[in-house]
């Protein structure tokens, strides 16, 4: 079936765009339905047609698309979905995107910059979305820029689990690779029950992606050092980090990641660093020339499922905020 529905009132249908239906595919087999059928396709000029291909009148619907590159091209897939629900009478449109596309945009740092973020959340309510659910923001704030309800989840117990069946606790630093990162690494701190260092950094305003470790404050020698940050894209910030805990005598770093981005040279930079293991989630699609020993996927199916069920029943999904299991 395609879809489920509740009290004989509500049905939810579950959508899917072309950048990742793997990752829909896992979330539909959780849910135990099927992704409604739909009708993705090209014109000759690169613009983009949808049709769905049953009835969503009335229907509780969840479009899901992975913002990966090229990532132009899957927003704007994602908005023409959204539109073309509304226009088909569907009684509510939650938007999925695991990753946030622009996410890292969400502030003005220097003069005549776009806040980027915020555009984002407002196409999406211009297209019809009455709510919004991602995975792990670059920074809380975004909720703000939708006016409606965004469901901001957590892969920390996902990636907290894992670390826990394969790790001496007693012997682990979790690691802020920068300020940003420090709340969500005391949330990591409190589940794991061990010490916090921090890494102070500066960026080079006049060169993109260029990163100056300053400085690592807390007890790293002799210790696992878990870097815990929300993407990975060119992998500039955390072979640094790493470089820094290696000079002050960390014994071992794993990185822990939501977000695999893991743009230009990225795997080759991590398959040849001295990192043990590179810990990612399946929000992004992860293809084979992309994958290397160092790096574990784990699966944010099952999260995405709950989420969607508890917001399609009006059930409770505050635990899921909180990042508890």
């Amino acid at each position: 079936m395609t879809g489920i529905t509740a009290s004989g009132e509500k049905k939810l249908l579950l959508f899917s765009g072309r950048a990742h239906p793997g990752l829909t595919a896992e979330i539909a087999e959780c849910l135990g339905i099927e992704p409604t059928p739909t009708r993705l396709s090209d014109f000759a000029n690169g613009e983009i047609f949808v049709r769905f291909l049953e009835s969503v009148r009335g229907s509780d619907a969840f479009v899901l698309q992975s913002h990966t590159a090229p990532i132009n091209r899957w927003i704007m897939e994602q908005l023409i979905m959204v539109d073309a629900l509304k226009r088909a009478s569907a009684k509510r449109i939650t938007v999925v995107m695991p990753f946030f596309g622009y996410a890292r945009q969400d502030k003005k740092s220097h003069g005549r910059e776009p806040i980027s973020a915020r555009l984002m959340a407002d196409l999406f309510a211009t297209a019809g979305a009455d709510r919004l659910m991602a995975v792990d923001l670059h920074t809380a704030q975004i909720q703000g820029f939708f006016d409606g309800p965004v469901d901001h989840l957590f892969a920390l117990p996902i990636l907290a689990e894992y670390i826990e069946e394969k790790l001496d606790l007693s012997r682990v630093t979790v690691v802020a690779p920068d300020a940003g990162r420090v709340r969500v690494c005391e949330r990591w701190t409190d589940r794991l029950a061990c010490p916090l260092a921090i890494i102070h950094k500066r960026r080079d305003p006049d060169v993109a992606h260029k990163v100056t470790v300053n400085e690592v404050v807390g007890e790293v020698a002799g210790r696992t050092c878990i870097v815990v940050d929300d993407m990975i894209d060119t992998g500039s910030t955390i072979i640094k980090a790493a470089e820094a805990l290696f000079e002050q005598g960390a014994a071992q770093v794993i990185v822990t990641a939501t977000h695999g981005v893991l743009s230009g040279a990225a795997v080759d930079e991590l398959k040849n660093s001295k990192v043990s293991e590179v810990i990612v989630t399946n929000t992004l699609p992860i293809p084979a020339e992309k994958r290397f020993d160092k790096l574990t996927v784990l699966s944010i199916a099952p999260l995405l499922a709950r989420a969607i069920n508890e917001v399609f029943s009006d059930g409770s999904v505050t635990s899921l905020f909180d990042g508890r299991s």
